[in-house]
């Protein structure tokens, strides 16, 4: 089964917590406060993998959760670093956002990606020793690590692409010009997925073709399965347009052209700028050169190389191979995309995100007045309520972003029960 597309969800590694621990040694009746600071939690990390050519591994398993950082000791030991988690994609493979559609990443060359950062690990007690403050009983608690769905979308990278109607000979065309071995019948989309073979030009020099399957009328709509493999031909530096010049299935090699030509400007009119030489296939099975004339002037019309060759008998092959070569060479190079997500456009989201996590609610259900809000959330996981001082900063805090006005304004009394996730107190101001 051949998998070009598929939505994963990562979660990175949430930070670990800062000790609360104090000195303890034989002879120092009054050592300090030693906590040791949280590890990292672990990232997601892309990596691209040169052996595979389908996200068939990502049919079965879409979740991953890198690890999480250990929580700070004693004796100022700063707790691990959580595991990284590494995902293996093939070339050409683009990190999406599935909600926008936006490109996060082209994993196109052999490099690396962090697609979602672990949290940070929480200080320990001792960063918030004072000499007004010498024993403090509270630390940080680590930050949540990023969590978010990805879409992966495989668009292989190739040199050269085969395209035109199912059965003109692309797949024998394929294994007679470079060592792949596709499967080959008389058919109609014996191929069901893109087939790639290296070109040898000598010298050590080569190119890659890919062999497209599934392209008929009507194919940038659905119909077939063009649609599914469209996208491949997107990076394509150049295009051999397969045509059958025997038209031994009933079907017009000239008028193929135009069909597959219209359906490449369907679906993407970038696509049908791509430079194209059109190769008259079973040149073997011809009688007559009535087809070779009309194709030879139809070429001529769309301004395109042409090439009169036969997969079956090797015809004309050698002479595609330099012709392709040579063309190539005035191309430029594989089509990278840019990352239509930036740092700036993360951290104008980010903005929001804060902005939404800063409201605050507050409700009464059974005579109890519950607040709630994200960031009141994490406030509440770093605060050490048996500690006076974090008593009289969880107060400050709360009178500071008014939510001492807004249990006021919901109609809360002295002596009346508020909670806020876990922590219950009466109310009196």
């Amino acid at each position: 089964m051949f998998i070009d597309r598929i939505e994963i969800s990562v979660k990175a590694g949430d930070g670990g917590n800062g000790a609360v621990t104090f000195h303890r040694e034989k002879y120092v009746p009054a050592g300090g406060p030693d906590g040791g600071d949280g590890g990292r939690g672990g990232n997601i990390v892309f990596r691209v993998d040169e052996g595979a050519n389908t996200l068939l591994a990502f049919r079965y398993h879409r979740k991953f959760a890198a690890g999480r950082g250990e929580d700070g000791k004693g004796d100022k030991m700063h707790g691990k670093n959580g595991q990284d988690v590494v995902i293996l994609v093939p070339p050409g493979t683009l990190l999406r956002d599935p909600a926008s559609g936006k490109i996060l990443f082209d994993m196109s060359r052999d490099r690396e990606f962090i697609a979602a950062k672990g949290g940070r690990g929480g200080w320990g007690n001792r960063h918030f020793a004072t000499p007004t403050r010498q024993i403090p009983r509270f630390a940080k608690s680590g930050t949540k690590g990023e969590e978010k769905n990805i879409l992966l979308e495989l668009k292989m990278i190739a040199d050269v692409g085969l395209i035109g109607f199912p059965n003109v000979g692309k797949s024998s065309l394929l294994s007679r010009i470079s060592k792949a071995r596709p499967k080959i019948a008389d058919y109609h989309f014996t191929t069901l997925s893109p087939n790639l073979g290296v070109v040898e030009i000598g010298e050590g020099r080569g190119f890659v073709c890919a062999d497209i399957p599934g392209l008929i009328e009507g194919a940038s709509e659905g119909l077939g399965l063009g649609h599914d493999f469209l996208r491949h031909t997107d990076r394509c530096r150049l295009l051999l347009h397969v045509i059958d010049l025997s038209g031994c299935e009933g079907r017009d090699p000239v008028e193929d052209i135009g069909v597959i030509d219209r359906e490449l400007s369907r679906y993407s009119p970038e696509l049908a700028t791509h430079p194209q030489i059109i190769v008259a296939n079973k040149a073997d099975a011809v009688e007559g050169d009535e087809n070779w004339e009309r194709v030879k002037k139809k070429a001529e019309e769309l301004r395109r190389p042409v090439i009169r060759v036969s997969a079956a008998t090797g015809e004309g092959l050698p002479e595609l191979i330099r012709l392709a070569a040579a063309e190539l060479e005035k191309l430029p190079p594989v089509k990278e995309y840019e990352p239509e997500i930036t740092p700036e456009t993360e951290a104008a989201k980010k903005a929001l995100e804060s902005a939404d996590e800063k409201q605050t609610f507050v409700r009464r259900e059974n005579g109890i007045y519950f607040v709630e809000g994200k960031w009141l959330s994490n406030f509440m996981d770093q605060l050490n309520l048996n500690d006076y001082d974090q008593l009289n900063r969880f107060q400050q805090v709360l009178e500071k972003n008014g939510v001492i006005d807004m249990l006021r304004e919901a109609g809360v009394r002295d002596g009346d029960t508020v909670e806020i996730y876990g922590f219950s107190f009466d109310f009196y101001y």
